[in-house]
């Protein structure tokens, strides 16, 4: 048969040994505060333990986390790659395929568009591979459409070439450039001002010729937007070309008719606003005057340019 074990305790005022009632609430309570203490201490070796040591699943996502990042920067090893050899490509594409046919480089006129939303809230280094992707998408967009471009200029090379204003508008033996592309002392005006063409001196009825196929888009005198030309000629050569002929005496051709490089367009004269018998000549490239002297290399020789040049870059009087 159990026995049960009782606790006494000492009363000094009837100084006799007294059984001590434990209560339920005093038993809870003496049980409660172990508890409680190892509950506390369980709680706190569990955070301690969690922020020293990994779960399994944080280590998979943490080797995860790790692959990703090395594939990250291995994908940025192939972007530099890319971008050294687009980098290239743009060169070439500016310097020289561009240069040949003198026109412009095309990204310069095409906005960046950005591909990817940029979080800053992620990696630094998914957020600058990200904007390098942009970047590199952008750019090949913008030379894919470049060398298009470029296939269709050299498809019509011939075409091109025979249009580019490549000759002088008169016989270099007939005349002589008495004033050149610049800034040119105006006859009436008595002032430096621009000149926007080259002034070739010669006799009255000397034949001027197109310089380079195209089509008349002016011909004739008194035209609104020409005041001072006199009798003047256009002509359209496509690929971004035009030319202008001042001061003639009369036309050969009329507006509409397709002229072929070398062809009579009309004769030398004075008219309009002409200090002497001369053609006012202009080169006109995409909507911009440019010097015309620097089209003369068909028909000179290397010794006869260099001269052509010398007398272009005089500053002198021009005669209109």
């Amino acid at each position: 048969m159990r026995r049960h074990r009782h606790t006494y305790h000492f009363n000094p005022h009837t100084l006799k040994y007294e059984k001590v009632i434990v209560s339920i609430s005093d038993r809870v309570k003496k049980i409660s505060y172990p508890m409680l203490a190892g509950f506390l201490l369980g709680v706190l070796l569990t955070f301690v333990g969690i922020a020293i040591f990994d779960s399994p699943k944080e280590k998979r996502l943490k080797r995860e986390v790790s692959q990703y990042r090395h594939r990250l920067e291995s994908v940025n090893r192939h972007v530099t790659r890319a971008e050294q050899v687009l980098s290239d490509l743009e060169q070439r594409d500016d310097e020289l395929y561009r240069t040949i046919f003198g026109v412009e480089p095309l990204r310069d006129s095409i906005p960046f568009v950005p591909l990817l939303t940029d979080n800053t809230e992620v990696d630094p280094l998914l957020r600058n591979t990200s904007r390098r992707v942009d970047s590199l998408s952008n750019r090949l967009y913008v030379q894919s459409l470049s060398m298009d471009e470029v296939y269709e200029m050299a498809r019509s090379k011939q075409e091109r070439m025979a249009a580019i204003p490549a000759i002088m508008p008169i016989r270099k033996k007939d005349g002589q450039i008495v004033s050149g592309f610049g800034y040119r002392y105006h006859p009436l005006l008595r002032t430096m001002r621009m000149h926007t063409g080259i002034d070739i001196s010669a006799r009255k009825g000397v034949p001027v010729y197109a310089t380079g196929d195209g089509v008349v888009e002016v011909a004739g005198s008194g035209i609104e937007g020409f005041a001072g030309y006199g009798v003047v000629c256009v002509i359209n050569h496509g690929f971004g070309f035009k030319t202008l002929y001042a001061h003639l005496g009369k036309t050969t051709v009329k507006k509409g008719q397709k002229v072929r490089r070398g062809e009579q367009i009309g004769t030398l004269g004075s008219t309009g606003l002409s200090q002497g018998p001369h053609v006012h000549y202009e080169v006109i490239q995409n909507n911009k005057r440019v010097n015309p002297v620097y089209f003369f290399f068909n028909d000179l020789t290397p010794a006869e340019y260099e001269k052509v040049i010398e007398l272009a870059n005089q500053e002198n009087q021009c005669l209109s």
